[in-house]
């Protein structure tokens, strides 16, 4: 028989897979929390989990999040409907049964629609500041609190680790996806810092434009991360923030499968190619519905530390001088 804290943790979790069906009717049953009752001084992590064979480390990544004095509580969003119950139940007792102080709650999803991460779920978020991430990055804790600093002073604007452009094709017309060396207009879901607010306004705002939108996303499966800029672009009148990450591993990253490792292999990007002409075709339609285009660039990167970038040899491997006389 399970202790009391895990069965009322378990009983939490049954009751939103009957009920998570209804959970995309948030617009009409919830307005908008007041500002003034969130807290502050912490961060809701949302962590997007889909896929069985990442279970272990979205379970490691997760609790690595609870640990964290900056976090209130962790929700993983389950987002594969075809996953068979047990499964589900396990990672359920899994992730309730971490020691952290903050919470870990599994919340299955009614669909695979990318724009469910970004429902309000105002029974869940007590704080201003939102964490959106992927169940295959690994963020060092200094970085998380590095971001959370550079947000707490931005806190109109995304702060993310992964930065992406949007361009204009003069030959074809039309908008492209892709990666400049020197600006940038787009942060990626691995790592989205922003203001809960903006949840509300991607998921309830917009009137039948935002609907449209959602639409698209719904349609390509894809896309969700360049129209949350957009939402908040179009409001901040200015480009997210870029923060450098002391240490951030990406699993997802197709390179990792040389390591054997493997979580690279099922992410949407994994065709890039037809991943960047999708998001440049999502591009170019959320100019057309809106008539403007309202996603802004920034350039540089904010840092925590200044060191040498010169390279040096360590046990056969090249570092940075800085990090080798660091760990010498």
């Amino acid at each position: 028989m399970p202790p009391p804290a895990r069965l009322a943790i378990l009983t939490i979790f049954f009751l939103s897979l009957t009920s998570s069906s209804r959970s995309f009717d948030t617009c009409s049953q919830t307005k908008i929390r007041d500002p003034q009752s969130l807290r502050c001084d912490q961060i809701t992590v949302v962590m997007n989990g889909f896929s069985k064979e990442r279970i272990p480390l979205l379970q490691s990544l997760a609790t690595a999040y609870s640990l964290s004095t900056l976090v209130s509580s962790v929700l993983v969003l389950w987002g594969n409907p075809s996953t068979p119950l047990r499964v589900l139940q396990q990672l359920a007792r899994n992730l309730s049964s971490s020691s952290s102080e903050a919470s870990i709650t599994l919340l299955p999803q009614p669909s695979s629609s990318l724009n469910l991460r970004f429902l309000p779920r105002p029974n869940h978020i007590e704080t201003k500041a939102v964490l959106i991430c992927d169940d295959d990055v690994e963020v060092h804790p200094r970085t998380l609190e590095f971001a959370f600093r550079i947000w707490s002073s931005n806190q109109d604007r995304i702060v993310g680790l992964f930065a992406r452009s949007h361009d204009f094709d003069l030959n074809r017309k039309e908008w492209v996806y892709t990666v400049h060396p020197d600006r940038f207009s787009i942060m990626l879901t691995k790592f989205m810092l922003l203001k809960s607010e903006y949840l509300y306004r991607y998921t309830c705002g917009g009137g039948e434009k935002m609907a449209s939108m959602r639409r698209m996303v719904d349609s390509v499966r894809n896309c969700e991360d360049i129209l949350m800029n957009v939402v908040v672009s179009e409001v901040a009148k200015v480009g997210p923030v870029l923060v450098g990450a002391r240490r951030v591993r990406d699993y997802g990253d197709a390179r990792n499968d040389e390591g054997g490792e493997g979580y690279g292999s099922g992410g949407l990007s994994g065709r890039k190619g037809e991943h960047r002409r999708r998001r440049g075709w999502c591009i170019t339609e959320f100019h057309r519905v809106l008539g403007m285009m309202p996603l802004r660039y920034n350039y540089g990167k904010v840092v925590d530390s200044v060191g040498e970038q010169a390279l040096c040899n360590k046990r056969g491997k090249l570092v940075f001088c800085d990090h080798s006389f660091m760990d010498s």
